[in-house]
Parts: C-alpha cells; sequence; structure tokens
C-alpha cells in the first residue's frame, strides 16, 4: 500500500483536538473520513502532534497508507473536495517512504503561541489568539525563556494527565519577541510534555506582568511541582508551525 505524506492546515476551534474521540469532531476523524470517500475504503491517519481542542495548525504534518497509487495533487485536492465545510485544508501530498512514520519519525517540531498585547477586545482574532491586556515586559520574558532551554525535568509545566514516560525534555529553543500589538512565543524542541507550551506561556506572561522575576521562573522549573506553574495560557493563540525530518 502506497503510503503519502500529508502538510495539513488548520482552525482547531470547532474540534475536540487532533485525536479520534467519542465526544466529538476530530481532525483526524474528517480526515479520515475525507480521505475514505475517495478512495472507497476506510483509511488511518497518523499525525505527528496530537493537538488537543481549540489548538491550530500551520504545518501539522501526517501520514495515510492508500489502497492504491494516486497521483499527488490528486490526493490533496480530492481530500480538500471531501473536507468541506470543515475548517482543515490539505496544503501538500507527497509520495513518502514504508517506514517514514509522521511521528516517530520527526526530529523537531516548532509551535508559536500568539499573543495579542492590547485593552481592546479581539474582533477578528477571536479564538486564534490569547488577549493579555496589561503592558508586558517583552525583553524580560524573553530573558526568563532562556533559563528554560536544555534538558530539564518539565514536571511544573506538564499536565497532570500526561502520558508521556519521563517528564525531561530538551527544549531546542524559547524566543518570546514583539511586533506591534503581537507577543509571539516560538518554542522548538523534538517533542513536548502534554500543555508544556501553553504551561510555559503563562509562567511567562506572569514575567512580562510584573507578577514573577526571571528567578521566579527558574525556581518554578527546579521545583518539579505542576502546583507551581503559573496560570496556563488558553489553547487559542498556539499554533503547530512546522515539523522536521
Amino acid at each position: 500500500m502506497p503510503r503519502y505524506k500529508l502538510t495539513i492546515e488548520y482552525d482547531g476551534a470547532p474540534f475536540v483536538g487532533w485525536q479520534v474521540q467519542q465526544n466529538g469532531a476530530s481532525v483526524q476523524g474528517v480526515l479520515e473520513e475525507a480521505i475514505a470517500a475517495f478512495v472507497g475504503e476506510p483509511v488511518t491517519v497518523k499525525g505527528a502532534g496530537r493537538t488537543d481542542a481549540g489548538v491550530h495548525a500551520l504545518g501539522q504534518v501526517a501520514h495515510v497508507d492508500l489502497p492504491r497509487a494516486f497521483d499527488t495533487d490528486t490526493v490533496r485536492d480530492a481530500a480538500n473536495a471531501h473536507l468541506r465545510p470543515h475548517p482543515v485544508a490539505v496544503l501538500a501530498a507527497e509520495e513518502a517512504a514504508d517506514d517514514f512514520d509522521a511521528r516517530f519519525s520527526a526530529v523537531r517540531r516548532h509551535y508559536m503561541y500568539r499573543i495579542v498585547n492590547r485593552r481592546a477586545p479581539l474582533a477578528l482574532d477571536e479564538g486564534r489568539a490569547f488577549r493579555v491586556p496589561k503592558a508586558l515586559d517583552v525583553p524580560a520574558m524573553h530573558a526568563a525563556a532562556q533559563r528554560l532551554i536544555g534538558k530539564h525535568d518539565f514536571t511544573t509545566f506538564r499536565a497532570t494527565e500526561c502520558q508521556a514516560q519521563s517528564p525531561e525534555k530538551t527544549l531546542d529553543r524559547l524566543d518570546v519577541d514583539r511586533s506591534g500589538d503581537d507577543v509571539l512565543v516560538t518554542a522548538v524542541a523534538r517533542s513536548f510534555l502534554h500543555h508544556q507550551v501553553r504551561s510555559m506561556v503563562g509562567s511567562l506572561v506572569m514575567v512580562g506582568d510584573g507578577h514573577w522575576s526571571g528567578d521566579d521562573l527558574f525556581a518554578a522549573l527546579q521545583a518539579r511541582d505542576r502546583a507551581a506553574c503559573g496560570p496556563v495560557a488558553p489553547p487559542d493563540g498556539l499554533y503547530l508551525v512546522a515539523v522536521e525530518y
């Protein structure tokens, strides 16, 4: 069965998350239904990142095995035709090696978290960004973020229901930049714990609004205690931007 690599964009707001669940529509589920509709039999789509409810993607990657060979443009266009009206788009379909695995072959995942730092409410970006009305000290946030770089026990920034075998992860990059009202947090690592990025962002906001210092953030990391984490940022601002192989 030929294997295809899919690059996917989606608005996570209407979904219970990437993974198929019993309590509502999932991105994985609508993709499987769309592809099955044009190949004529059930398929399984496996993604690189199991994003939560409300989390978006600009470059999610998945793989799927089809019963016969199709032109890659046909895979993309037929999937998109059957995906309507869901806010999911297959940006590209590529032939992949039989041993390619969207999740386990990945060497690095790039996430971006978008904060809109203004007092006015969001008219166009509701559900697609986290509005923080209090002015944020972005240089202080960036400096504090550098103290989380490297290999650490990230228990503090891990959801209590996280199923990862170890709380240790190696964070390659954590940058905080401002562009007008937008404050963008970029996080890069081979893999992340459940809620790790949103937890780190919420704690960085505590630094930015003056409630915490950089030392406070580092102390929270070293506490290895979920209770030491700042408020977890909402899913609205989180985007899976790209996956490297």
